[in-house]
């Protein structure tokens, strides 16, 4: 592939199929482009903005370089948000997968370290002893004996790492911010996604619907990446598109200072563990019972939200969500 034509044909505001941005992302590998190259190429995709099929064709080639994680289970579901809103909340799709993993479903939850708050995923579960596998065999004991598996995905997207200098120089987002929510590498048949903006909505319902899975997309309408309960949010599925109040669904409206992250990541750990042992603050709590309730109902095909919401109050409530927290340290310490 000649990376010129293609850079000329961004310039005259052209569009690249799937195969061409999977063939440049395959390229990019194998050290086929210089670094200036690349740089133009993200520059100009982000000035124009990437179309659905662009991100797919990069989507399969992180797929296609990368590690695989089959389970060997038939349905499970991945909780995670975009990130970059810049609130700084505590581990609330973390924690929401383990409420919905509490509740009897299954959870293959994709995550990184932190890259604007205190505590991404991967940080707050290395914070509890936790290795991270890319091992199947470990995988799959994981999601089988606890319903939870983590991917780690500085394992298994090996492309990322061709691309993380030129994006970390950059003084800007690039296409691959949106990847992270895309490419996890177990290829769930279920999601619930969090966007902090109406914009993202819509690209990655027309980019679920092509890939052809059962999602869940939610924005709060003040910029959370999540269901914040701090104002009306945002809801798009496969069955629906609505916008909510909290009070639509029985939750009080949340202070923006209760969802805060801490300031080190012992207080996001402490934070994350007061939840799932049912002595959070309630906002805390319903916030995460929010998010885990649209989660189910993903898995669910749609069932009322209210039975959702009674689930995953009752995982919490019961103590299993906090009890799968135990097991999966057991087995991934």
């Amino acid at each position: 592939m000649e990376m010129r034509q293609i850079l000329q044909r961004m310039l005259n505001h052209e569009a690249l199929t799937r195969q061409e941005t999977h063939d440049i992302l395959v390229g990019i590998t194998k050290n086929e482009f210089p670094n200036e190259q690349i740089t133009a190429l993200l520059t100009g995709l982000q000035m124009r903005g990437v179309t659905v099929d662009e991100l797919l064709g990069l989507r399969d080639g992180i797929l296609e370089t990368g590690l695989a994680a089959k389970l060997d289970c038939d349905r499970y579901i991945d909780v995670v948000g975009t990130g970059g809103d810049q609130k700084n909340t505590f581990n609330i799709s973390t924690c929401s997968c383990f409420v919905i993993a509490g509740a009897g479903y299954k959870v293959a939850k994709h995550g990184n370290y932190a890259a604007t708050s205190v505590s991404g995923a991967s940080n707050i579960v290395e914070a509890h002893g936790v290795h991270f596998y890319a091992d199947i065999d470990q995988l799959n004991r994981s999601i089988n004996e606890c319903g939870i598996v983590y991917l780690h995905a500085q394992l298994f997207a090996k492309a990322m790492k061709f691309v993380g200098p030129i994006r970390k120089a950059l003084a800007f987002p690039t296409c691959f911010n949106l990847l992270g929510p895309i490419v996890n590498p177990s290829q769930p048949q279920c999601q619930l996604l969090g966007v902090a903006n109406l914009d993202q909505m819509r690209l990655y319902s027309n980019v679920y619907q092509k890939i052809g899975i059962d999602y869940g997309i939610v924005n709060s309408i003040d910029g959370y990446d999540e269901i914040s309960l701090t104002g009306d949010f945002k809801v798009a599925t496969n069955f629906y598109e609505r916008v909510f109040k909290p009070e639509d669904l029985g939750f009080h409206h949340a202070d923006p200072s209760m969802l805060f992250g801490g300031s080190t990541p012992a207080e996001a750990k402490k934070i994350f563990d007061n939840v799932l042992q049912d002595k959070a603050d309630p906002m805390q709590k319903e916030v995460v019972i929010a998010n885990a309730a649209f989660g189910i109902q993903v898995l669910e095909k749609g069932k009322d939200i209210h039975e959702c919401i009674d689930i995953a109050k009752e995982s919490i409530e019961s103590g299993k969500a906090y009890q799968t927290l135990k097991k999966f340290i057991e087995i991934n310490a």
